[in-house]
């Protein structure tokens, strides 16, 4: 039998397609893993996806924290990988990043987190501002958790004690997390904070935790020295128990709106709100700051003290005169009346 001769140019062509195929699989990797996006100097950036954003969007997003040396490629690898469903959230580039790598990214809604803080809080508005600045929920809408009776009702709240849960640390959160996820979280964080012998040491005051806080941003607004917190508590404290207004200058100054008052007068005592501790006995019916974790503790270990009356001092310092007679304390008040007056000082 004789055979037939193959053609030598077969094998040729065979090595052709094979090394087309290699060279195409190869372009199509190099698409795919090479470095794409870049930030400048290589730093690490964050892309910003919002809820209904849509590819298009993406592009921009990306494109404001860094440059893409090939949109089309992208786009190819973004239609390779099937990658349709755009999820929100806060996404990190690496300096250096591939198509692949980011899409890989995107598609899971693999995030990185972000560091949640806020102190120094005094008014609702001003806590949701604070949120809305650094998560993406809008201010509004957190304003609208932070007043709603039905939803606030599920944490045994009210608008006026809403705040108290939000306890001034740093925390992760998923930059797109909810209002409902945000509330639930602030939630299992207070009570992580009120540990049992927190609660025990509310219960021998005796307050519960709800008042715990409020007193505690009377104490804060009242004093900037730390060790001064526990002496303070127990000056408001024997006052609560002796059943004599609390008079606290600070929530004078939250019932006419004005923190910025260095003297409260006559006029501003005659504002008729539950927060006027001259006008109404007892605590106020919410805190008047968002208490740190700090003066919490101050109040919990309030001093065992016999004063009920307290003035700050004439040096203007920070610090406090403490007295437990109406006629000591008038002397103290005298003297840092007239370090007002000689400074000029009037309101």
């Amino acid at each position: 039998m004789i055979r037939k001769k193959t053609p030598k140019i077969v094998p040729a062509i065979v090595s052709l397609l094979i090394i087309a195929a290699g060279g195409v699989a190869g372009y199509g990797w190099y698409i795919l893993k090479s470095p794409n996006i870049i930030t400048n100097n290589g730093e690490k950036k964050y892309i910003y996806i919002y809820d209904n954003d849509d590819f298009e969007d993406l592009i921009r997003a990306i494109e404001k924290e860094a440059d893409i040396k090939n949109s089309r490629s992208f786009r190819k690898t973004a239609a390779l990988l099937k990658y349709t469903n755009i999820r929100s959230g806060r996404y990190e580039i690496n300096g250096r990043t591939s198509n692949f790598d980011l899409i890989r990214k995107l598609r899971s809604g693999n995030q990185t987190p972000v560091r949640l803080t806020f102190n120094n809080i005094r008014t609702k508005q001003q806590l949701a501002g604070r949120l809305a600045q650094q998560i993406m929920i809008d201010s509004l809408d957190i304003l609208y958790y932070l007043e709603n009776d039905d939803f606030l009702a599920e944490y045994n709240l009210k608008p006026e004690t809403a705040v108290i849960i939000f306890i001034p640390n740093t925390y992760e959160v998923f930059w797109n997390i909810s209002g409902k996820d945000l509330f639930d979280r602030m939630y299992r964080e207070y009570n992580r904070f009120w540990t049992e012998d927190r609660r025990k040491k509310a219960d021998e005051i005796p307050l519960s935790l709800e008042q715990v806080s409020i007193l505690a941003s009377i104490v804060e607004e009242e004093t900037k020295k730390e060790y001064e917190y526990p002496t303070v508590a127990g000056v408001y404290i024997n006052r609560l128990k002796k059943g004599m207004r609390l008079e606290a200058d600070p929530t004078v100054k939250f019932a006419n709106g004005d923190f910025a008052l260095k003297r409260v007068l006559h006029r501003h005592l005659a504002i008729d709100s539950p927060y006027n501790t001259y006008m109404y006995g007892g605590l106020p019916p919410g805190p008047i700051r968002i208490p740190s974790p700090q003066v919490i503790d101050g109040v919990l270990n309030c001093e065992q003290h016999n004063y009920i009356f307290m003035v700050a001092k004439e040096t203007l310092n920070g610090e406090h005169h403490f007295s437990t007679t109406n006629a000591e304390h008038e002397r103290h008040a005298r003297k840092y009346r007239q370090a007002l007056n000689e400074l000029g000082i009037f309101r």
